[in-house]
């Protein structure tokens, strides 16, 4: 995409001088000479891998305005001479705020040097690359020796420095490098036939996988590798919002609930377009360029270009992602509904266990409720019926009883309290049940078993809205709430509204017993409040705002 290519360019050049900005070149400061300042305050060695990358492109690029700039040739030798003295005698570098001789961010340094030191390889001439690349492959090849003794803590962490130590293999033949990878690959990819990778990380380390994935397959000349990126890219499709952001509520990972827009799957959708001869994952690329300009935040991939040229130059003229879908998928149990500019998510097993987006205004649901140990409903069973999906759960009560005998301590801590016989019940019952209508959805949720135990649903917005019934209007401000005790609610924001009723609010016991799930803080909640037994069916609609 030479359009693209040309508007990474711009930008990497925006970014080179930024990073100049922000180098520390006080010679007097031994250990951060050469090192970049991040938005912490903190000077360490991925960081400053990241911005020496883009300094070293622009610098390397005759198409660029800093080809062979001199003042930017001497900002990149302190940087690279930073980074080897911060790594550590195993060749494992730091992520000082949490690793330390870390493998997985040794992986992800080496991933980012790699396009920079294989564009040398093939362009040996280019200005600097004989400086550049006798240092760069001394750190590369030490970090694949502290990945091979390093170990990981996450499920990514495992592609990662596999697909990292094959490409190091190749490139420099160490049988251990493919070995140890070997190892890694043996446990299998945990990858769904849905695409959902384990730590369901859309918003971040599905990326990172799929990145991994292309990279075993490139190396091992085995192309089952992509279909687990083909899986999750196709998957991915349908995680983006009408405000073009990706659902990330059911992350496990800290990109849960994180506003996160699709730039930096650019440059997979591309390549996977390419060589699968995808053509909606092209028009998939083209996308999210558009959006990327649009939120004038670009991707940083001129590097990776410059060591792929023949993807400058693949056109496509469509740029399209789906805005219509309706897919549930098993085994992650969850749904995903788009109807142009709304969509709804059904999770199981989850608390805020519906979300319903209209445009950028989104609605989170919540029933909140007290027994025991539990503290919400959460789906313990989602059957599919049609157009309506129903979760299921019952909170069993229970007590313990007397041992009725000396236990040999009066400590309670040093108790086996396995060995204690239990009274069970009573329990609470709740059949959910969400069915797709014209517009928006109908909830109806039924509680009973226990009696006179009092619930709450929590509709949480997002701040910013303003809030209105029948019987007031106010600013949804972050934090606050309202017991509705009738009527329609009506949330409004921009162009966009989510209606919500009728409500019901028969009690004022919303906070929840100790260990309850807290009011989200950036949101503003709305209760609808009752004590069991109940049935009662909300509609959730889709409206236009009134605002404007």
């Amino acid at each position: 995409m030479r359009k693209h290519y040309e508007l990474m360019l711009r930008d990497a050049e925006r970014r080179a001088k930024k990073s100049m900005r922000l180098q520390v070149m006080d010679k007097n400061n031994t250990m951060k000479y050469g090192g970049f300042v991040d938005s912490k305050g903190i000077v360490q060695p991925k960081f400053a891998i990241y911005r020496m990358v883009t300094m070293a492109a622009v610098y390397m690029n005759p198409d660029s305005n800093l080809y062979k700039n001199k003042e930017l040739y001497e900002r990149i030798i302190p940087a690279i001479d930073y980074i080897a003295r911060e790594q550590r005698e195993n060749g494992c570098f730091d992520l000082v705020d949490c690793n330390f001789f870390s493998g997985p961010d040794t992986a992800f340094c080496v991933k980012r040097l790699m396009p920079m030191y294989e564009y040398m390889l093939a362009h040996p001439d280019a200005p600097g690359a004989d400086v550049f690349k006798e240092k760069i492959e001394k750190i590369i090849y030490a970090g694949a020796k502290g990945m091979v003794a390093g170990g990981f803590h996450t499920p990514n962490h495992r592609w990662a420095i596999a697909s990292n130590l094959l490409k190091c293999y190749k490139l420099f033949g160490d049988a251990e490098f493919k070995a140890q990878a070997e190892k890694y690959l043996a446990e299998g990819i945990d990858c769904t036939s849905e695409g959902e990778f384990s730590e369901r990380s859309a918003g971040n380390y599905n990326r990172i996988n799929n990145d991994a994935m292309i990279t075993i397959g490139d190396v091992l000349g085995d192309p089952a590798y992509y279909e687990y990126a083909k899986r999750n890219l196709t998957m991915m499709l349908t995680y983006l919002e009408p405000d073009d952001s990706i659902f990330t509520n059911n992350s496990t990972r800290q990109d849960r609930g994180v506003k996160v827009y699709p730039r930096d799957y650019y440059f997979e959708y591309l390549l996977m377009g390419h060589k699968l001869n995808n053509e909606t994952f092209l028009a998939a690329a083209n996308y999210i360029m558009d959006l990327a300009v649009r939120l004038n935040h670009l991707p940083d991939f001129l590097i990776y270009l410059m060591a792929n040229p023949e993807l400058i130059d693949v056109e496509y003229g469509e740029s399209s992602i789906p805005t219509s879908y309706n897919r549930f998928y098993k085994e992650s149990e969850i749904v995903r509904v788009r109807k142009d500019d709304y969509s709804y998510t059904i999770l199981n097993h989850a608390s805020n266990f519906v979300y319903f987006q209209h445009g950028d205004l989104t609605m989170s649901l919540k029933i909140g409720a007290s027994l025991c140990e539990h503290r919400a409903f959460k789906g313990e069973e989602m059957i599919n019926a049609g157009d309506t999906y129903e979760l299921k759960q019952t909170m069993k009560g229970w007590y313990y009883l007397p041992f009725g005998e000396f236990q040999g301590t009066t400590d309670w801590w040093k108790m086996d309290r396995s060995k204690r016989e239990l009274l069970h019940g009573p329990n609470l019952n709740f059949d959910v049940k969400i069915k797709d209508v014209e517009d928006g959805l109908d909830i109806t949720v039924k509680a009973d078993g226990v009696d006179r135990a009092p619930l709450r649903l929590e509709l949480a917005f997002d701040a910013g809205c303003q809030i209105s019934n029948e019987s007031f209007t106010l600013e949804g401000n972050a934090g606050e709430y309202i017991v509705a005790k009738s009527g329609t609610v009506t949330a409004s924001k921009g162009d966009y509204a989510i209606e919500v009723g009728p409500a019901f609010g028969n009690h004022t016991f919303v906070a929840g017993k100790f260990g309850s799930e807290g009011r989200a803080p950036q949101c503003f909640t709305v209760y609808f409040t009752d004590s069991t037994c109940f049935e009662h069916t909300i509609h959730v609609r889709s409206k236009m705002s009134m605002l404007y």
